[in-house]
């Protein structure tokens, strides 16, 4: 049988062919090697954070309870515990209502221990509010109560501001140093942590909102002067000590006591909300420890 003789392009195609094949063999034949594959990079360690103070930390009635202590009537959705999730941080919080600076030292209920016991070396945050039981701010807020309008009663204005001096805001001066010494022995138990003071903010509007709150236009000015005297104190001090201060008032221009109960982050004396009188609800809970994580992580 005679054959055809290839032509030109069928003899370029056999060759490429065979060199393909003999390449697949080679490659077939040849060990497989890849690249080792790279271990996860490990989380960040979450942030240790201790959260002190008094009641307008602990944010008593607002649901849900911390059942750890009931003593302290703190809540599970106060600003510490809001703070650590938006951190993702580790929170131990000791925080305690109608705690004092004293409380931060000693027991304040039985089985209830001292607020510094939860500091270590090892901590990375600590916040603190403390100062409005000290300095009486919620007995002068009382005593400013009117429930008839004016002239029936008396001002605690002008009974506190008789003779030219101050009585609350020079009680509040006197108490700054004790202050000192508190945010002093914070540094000393945990030297590495950053230290965050967090203000009162703002309780009610100037001039009130008789009858709203029972508090006559002059006394609700000169009573929220008063906290606001204090957050100086506290900024002040905070400044100091190299910690820094969160200023809560803002935070409240137009949701303070004065505002409609579904805008409101701060009870008035009859609270429309689950909270107690004169304390931050759920919602002021919410703002401040976002304002607080917010604060933290500028420092970082």
């Amino acid at each position: 049988m005679q054959t055809r003789p290839r032509t030109p392009l069928a003899a370029v195609s056999a060759a490429l062919c065979t060199s393909l094949c003999a390449a697949g063999v080679l490659a077939a034949a040849a060990p497989v090697t890849s690249a080792a594959p790279r271990p996860p990079a490990s989380a960040p360690a979450p942030l240790d954070y201790v959260a002190l103070g008094d009641s307008f930390a602990a944010a008593p009635l607002v649901s849900p309870a911390d059942p750890s202590n009931l003593l302290c009537v703190r809540s599970l959705a106060d600003y510490p515990h809001v703070a650590a999730k938006a951190l993702g941080a580790r929170l131990t919080d000791v925080s305690c209502s109608a705690a004092t600076a004293g409380d931060l030292s000693k027991p304040q209920h039985p089985g209830t221990r001292p607020q510094y016991e939860a500091l270590n070396t090892g901590t990375d945050v600590v916040s603190i509010t403390i100062g409005g039981n000290d300095t009486g701010l919620v007995a002068a807020a009382l005593d400013c109560v009117n429930l008839l309008p004016e002239p029936v009663g008396s001002s605690c204005a002008a009974r506190n501001t008789a003779g030219g001096s101050d009585k609350v805001k020079d009680g509040i001066d006197a108490w700054a140093p004790q202050f000192g010494t508190v945010l002093a022995e914070i540094r000393r138990r945990s030297p590495h942590a950053d230290v965050f003071v967090i203000g009162y903010g703002n309780y009610i509007r100037p001039g009130g909102c008789f009858p709203v709150q029972p508090l006559w236009a002059d006394d609700a000015t000169y009573l929220q002067g008063a906290v606001n005297h204090l957050g100086a104190v506290l900024r002040d001090a905070a400044h100091d000590h190299g910690a820094t201060f969160v200023d809560t008032y803002r935070l409240g221009i137009g949701h303070d006591a004065c505002a409609a109960p579904a805008d409101r982050h701060t009870e008035g004396f009859v609270p429309t909300d689950d909270a107690a009188p004169l304390h931050p609800n759920g919602k002021g809970a919410e703002a401040v420890g976002e304002a607080l994580a917010a604060a933290v992580r500028a420092t970082r």
